[in-house]
C-alpha cells in the first residue's frame, strides 16, 4: 500500500510503498476513502507527543470500507462502511464498559500509538468498542470530518459544556474545530462570537450563522471586544487553537461562572501553558476538558447529519492527494485554511 511515512522528528514527509497491514486480533483493516489532515497531526509530526514512535504514519480522522476483520471480532464484517474515534479504547476496562473509551487509561489512537490513516490501508484495534456504522445517507468525507475535529466540538459543547439555546458561545480559532462548533451551537440555538487573525475564516464563520466576529491581531484586547459584543462576556469560550494566548483571551471572554471547554492541544513545549487562575477562581469559572468522543455516542450525531440538521461536509474547503498532504504536514501549523483539508488515498 501506498501511504505517507515520517522517518524522525520534523523530517520531510514521504509518500512510500509499505506493506499491507494484518488485521489484528480482534480489531480490522479498513480501506480509507476519506482521511482528514488535522492540526494534531502537525503536532505529531512535531515531536509534541510523547506516544509517538518514529518511523510513523500519520492520520487520525478517517472513514472507508473494512478491507479484513481479524479474529474475535464479533459484530463487522468485509465492505460494511464505517468511521471510528481519533481515541481507541481497549475494550476491557471499566471506562470502556460504561462507554466512556476516550477516556480509558490503555487507549489507543491511529496517527499516535501505532500507524494512522494517511495511507490506503489502516489497522485498527479493539473493532467490536470502537468502530461506528456509517449510514448510506452520510458521505465518506462527511464522516471523516467527524472523527476529531467535529465529534470532539460536538461533546465538547453538548455533553460537557451543557450549551443550552440563547447563552452566548465565542470559539477562539476558526479552523476545522471551531467552525464544527459556530454549525453545532446554531443548531442549539446559541448566539455565536468568533475570534480569528484571519478574515477569510471570520467570513466562514459569518456564513455558518456566527453572529458577531472580532478579527485578533497585535494591540487588539480581545476579552474587551468579546465583553462588549456579548453584554458582559459568553456563557461559554472555545479554545480551539491550542495557544496559551488563546486560551486566555477565551477564559478572559467569560462572564462570572462561565464554563471554558479546551479543545486545542497544549503542548508543554515551553513549561506548562500559563492560564489566568486568578480569574477562574474570583469568578468560579469551569475549565473542561473534550477528548473526542466514544463510539457509543456517535449514533445521535450520525442521525442529525444524516437528516441534514448538521452538515460537516460544508466544512471540507479542499480534497488532496497523499503527494500533496505529505507536502502541506510540515506548514500546517501556519496555513491560511476557513475549514478542513481532506486527503483521497486514491488520487494519484
Amino acid at each position: 500500500m501506498r501511504a505517507i511515512v515520517v522517518d524522525d522528528v520534523r523530517a520531510r514527509p514521504a509518500v512510500r510503498e509499505r506493506p499491507a497491514p494484518p488485521a489484528p486480533e480482534g480489531g480490522v483493516v479498513v480501506r480509507v476513502l476519506a482521511t482528514g489532515l488535522c492540526r494534531s497531526d502537525w503536532h505529531a509530526w512535531a515531536g509534541h507527543d510523547s506516544d509517538v514512535r518514529f518511523p510513523f504514519v500519520p492520520g487520525h480522522e478517517l472513514a472507508g470500507e473494512i478491507a479484513a476483520v481479524g479474529a474475535g471480532v464479533e459484530r463487522w464484517r468485509v465492505g460494511q462502511r464505517v468511521t471510528v474515534p481519533f481515541v481507541c479504547g481497549c475494550g476491557r476496562c471499566v471506562w470502556c464498559s460504561s462507554g466512556e473509551a476516550q477516556v480509558c487509561p490503555d487507549q489507543q489512537q491511529p496517527g499516535f500509538t501505532h500507524d494512522g490513516s494517511f495511507a490506503e490501508l489502516v489497522a485498527l484495534h479493539a473493532a467490536d468498542t470502537n468502530l461506528v456504522a456509517v449510514p448510506e445517507e452520510v458521505s465518506m468525507p462527511a464522516a471523516a470530518a467527524l472523527g476529531c475535529r467535529f465529534a470532539t466540538a460536538y461533546r465538547g459543547l453538548v455533553a460537557r459544556a451543557r450549551l443550552v439555546d440563547d447563552e452566548w458561545l465565542v470559539v477562539v480559532g476558526a479552523g476545522g474545530v471551531g467552525l464544527s462548533a459556530v454549525m453545532i451551537a446554531r443548531a442549539l440555538g446559541a448566539r455565536v462570537v468568533v475570534v480569528d487573525r484571519n478574515e477569510r475564516a471570520l467570513e466562514a464563520a459569518r456564513a455558518l450563522g456566527a453572529e458577531a466576529t472580532v478579527l485578533g491581531g497585535d494591540g487588539v484586547d480581545v476579552p474587551a471586544a468579546i465583553t462588549d459584543l456579548t453584554g458582559g462576556g459568553a456563557h461559554v469560550s472555545v479554545d480551539a487553537v491550542g495557544h496559551p494566548q488563546a486560551a486566555a483571551d477565551a477564559i478572559l471572554g467569560l462572564r462570572r461562572r462561565g464554563r471554558h471547554v479546551q479543545i486545542g492541544l497544549l503542548p508543554p513545549v515551553d513549561g506548562h501553558p500559563r492560564v489566568p487562575m486568578s480569574r477562574v477562581i474570583g469568578w468560579e469559572l469551569d475549565l473542561l476538558g473534550s477528548h473526542g468522543m466514544a463510539a457509543r455516542d456517535y449514533p445521535e450525531l450520525l442521525a442529525l447529519v444524516a437528516s441534514g440538521a448538521l452538515r460537516p461536509d460544508l466544512l471540507v474547503e479542499r480534497t488532496v492527494s497523499l503527494d500533496e498532504a505529505a507536502d502541506l504536514l510540515p506548514g500546517f501549523d501556519r496555513a491560511d485554511v476557513a475549514g478542513i483539508t481532506m486527503i483521497d488515498p486514491a488520487l494519484g
